[in-house]
């Protein structure tokens, strides 16, 4: 008998041991290994490793949150494609802003051959998601130029700052579509998770929103996902397309290629 309670003892330690890596205590516990870390950072050192050729093709997808097998398939339906340049995920990676949740998605789209890139999402900043995010990918706001073309990513999602004036950061979002003799990039793309026309943008920075794209003479177009459906419409005038991507639970996401001074777009359902 003692013998059996020395095994059962032993089993035990063991498996206390093991916990730090099997189990979160509680949901909004960080845990997460160093390959999970620095994605944005990671796959914009992969982009620096490929060349951009004169017409940019990419994959933009919506919201993924619970919709995992539908996130899975749409990596299965990507890997088809014989060459992206790079994969956008609109935000809301998670539902309630766990760390498990963005491990599971990121574990799902680590299975792309394509780099992806992610905005952030209102979901994403529920709980601790705020935490999460800039752990696992990093600022809310970043840009980065890739041939002819600057994407900026920028935080939209005023609800979940409070209506506080600040988000979008309209400073920081008009600084980075100033172009200067001899950048390489001659257009620019904006991404987002929420468009300035959905209520849980902030309305007061609506029409600042659409005038700094606009008033570069740079933006075409504007890319969104959070509303669920497929959406594309010259909302303010018609130099300026707001292009919103449904949720991954749709099953369809949406082609885009880009040129100098041109894009096409086509819904894809998988």
């Amino acid at each position: 008998m003692r013998i059996f309670y020395f095994l059962l003892l032993l089993l035990s330690l063991v498996l206390l041991s093991a916990c730090e890596e099997l189990f979160e205590y509680h949901p909004n516990q960080i845990i997460l290994s160093e390959d999970e870390r620095n994605l944005t950072a990671r796959n914009l050192a992969r982009l620096q490793n490929q060349q951009p050729g004169d017409t940019l093709y990419l994959l933009v997808m919506g919201d993924t949150q619970r919709f995992y097998d539908a996130a899975s398939a749409f990596v299965d339906k990507a890997n088809t494609f014989p060459y992206i340049d790079f994969v956008i995920h609109q935000g809301d990676i998670s539902d309630f802003g766990m760390s498990q949740e963005f491990r599971w998605v990121h574990d799902i789209m680590d299975k792309l051959k394509w780099p992806y890139l992610t905005v952030v999402g209102n979901h994403d900043l529920l709980a601790n998601g705020r935490k999460v995010y800039q752990q696992m990918y990093g600022d809310f706001n970043y840009s980065f130029d890739y041939g002819h073309t600057r994407f900026v990513f920028i935080d939209t999602n005023g609800l979940e700052h409070n209506y506080n004036g600040h988000v979008p950061d309209i400073d920081w979002l008009s600084q980075q579509l100033q172009h200067q003799d001899g950048d390489s990039w001659q257009q620019a793309i904006a991404v987002s998770h929420i468009p300035p026309y959905d209520n849980d943008f902030d309305m007061a920075l609506e029409r600042a929103f659409h005038n700094t794209l606009k008033e570069s003479e740079r933006v075409q177009l504007s890319l969104h996902g959070h509303i669920h459906n497929f959406r594309a419409d010259f909302r303010y005038d018609e130099d300026l397309l707001y292009l919103a991507t449904s949720t991954v639970q749709e099953r369809e996401f949406t082609y885009l290629k880009v040129w100098k001074e041109g894009y096409s777009y086509k819904r894809v359902a998988y």
